[in-house]
């Protein structure tokens, strides 16, 4: 790998269905917008990963980003740590947030993805690990709908063999609320946790106020309150509720999880490979989490948590979200409601060509 270099970074965006909508209180997701990362070197090896851009917009200026930083890299070697410091030097003065940052943390999983292929390891083996089975939760599990159709829904997703689902709430009535976690509540097995998500939609105050009324209702963790960035306001309901309150999702940076766990922001953290800056980012802030004694869950890009969260000390839950199986040769599989990375190298991730060619956005 020494010899190893960056000949070019390549990227193809797709939209794809999505087996179920994501519904939140701001709104419903039916389709994926994925952006395919392709990273050749040299001799031939090349790292691969995806993001997920959520609007069909975000995808022209993400490969644009992509290309543009790529370009900065060629030629140099396949060091990932390198990698990532370079171009964030490169993009200090105007900083590594938004797409930007997904843009870097692409190039870093692909670097990453494409080193451990180099080496004929999975990603898990490659940082020191062991791919392990990991507990996982439906992360697309039941939307913001009345009470009896959220409980005829948990009823069906019950029968898939998860161990946590995530019910996500928010209605215009805390009483709605109320109903929709007791509806599926009373129709999930009574060991299946039940998660909620309010997906940033409230205030600090309504926070407090409806998460002492859902206090004693059997929930696992209170997901994103309040806005992501207020790690105040977050803290003071933390402090306030018994349920415990999970945050990290958005988290831009290992800078920002330090900031959150100063705060003491939150009982849990989540960590998002896209948004924290990638296999790098992650690392440093799995090691913050560690330090820090919080249990650290995985948001989203499967293929990678379950190799990531398998090197992770303190490693929780591993949010199921198949959004790029319809273009994945081989999908990461779940067995007993536990995901296990594969022992295949990298993280894992081929593309079907023909699935790419039929869901490509020209």
């Amino acid at each position: 790998m020494a010899k190893m270099h960056i000949e070019q970074i390549s990227a193809v965006p797709v939209v794809v269905p999505m087996k179920r909508a994501v519904r939140t209180a701001s709104g419903a997701i039916l389709e994926a917008p994925l952006l395919l990362v392709d990273l050749a070197t040299n001799e031939g090896v090349a790292g691969r990963c995806y993001l997920f851009g959520f609007q069909k917009f975000t995808l022209k200026p993400l490969r644009d980003l992509v290309s543009a930083l790529g370009a900065m890299i060629a030629g140099d070697a396949l060091a990932p740590r390198a990698i990532s410091e370079k171009l964030r030097a490169r993009t200090r003065l105007f900083g590594a947030r938004g797409l930007v940052g997904m843009a870097l943390s692409a190039i870093d999983m692909a670097a990453w993805d494409a080193a451990a292929r180099a080496a004929g390891l999975p990603l898990a083996r490659f940082l020191g690990g062991v791919p392990r089975p990991v507990p996982a939760y439906l992360g697309n599990g039941v939307g913001v709908v009345p009470a009896a159709e959220a409980g005829r829904d948990a009823e069906e997703l019950a029968k898939l063999g998860f161990h946590a689902i995530k019910l996500r709430i928010g209605h215009e009535r805390l009483a709605d609320d109320l109903a929709a976690v007791r509806a599926v509540r009373s129709a999930l097995p009574p060991e299946v946790a039940l998660m909620t998500d309010y997906n940033q939609g409230l205030d600090a105050a309504e926070a407090i106020r409806r998460g002492r009324a859902l206090d004693g209702e059997g929930l696992y963790w209170i997901e994103e309150p309040v806005r992501a960035e207020d790690f105040a306001g977050t803290a003071a309901v933390a402090a306030a509720i018994e349920t415990p309150v999970q945050i990290g999702e958005n988290f831009q940076s290992p800078f920002e999880v330090e900031r959150a766990l100063a705060a003491n922001a939150s009982d849990f953290v989540m960590l998002d490979a896209q948004q924290v800056g990638g296999v790098t980012g992650w690392l440093a802030g799995m090691a913050l989490a560690a330090a820090a004694g919080k249990a650290c869950s995985s948001h989203l890009f499967q293929e990678f948590s379950a190799h990531l969260l398998a090197v992770t000390p303190t490693a929780g839950w591993l949010e199921w979200f198949d959004i790029a199986d319809p273009v994945l040769k081989e999908p990461l599989a779940l067995a007993n409601g536990m995901a296990t990375a594969p022992e295949r190298p990298g993280a894992g991730i081929d593309w079907d060509d023909k699935a790419v060619a039929r869901y490509r956005l020209d």
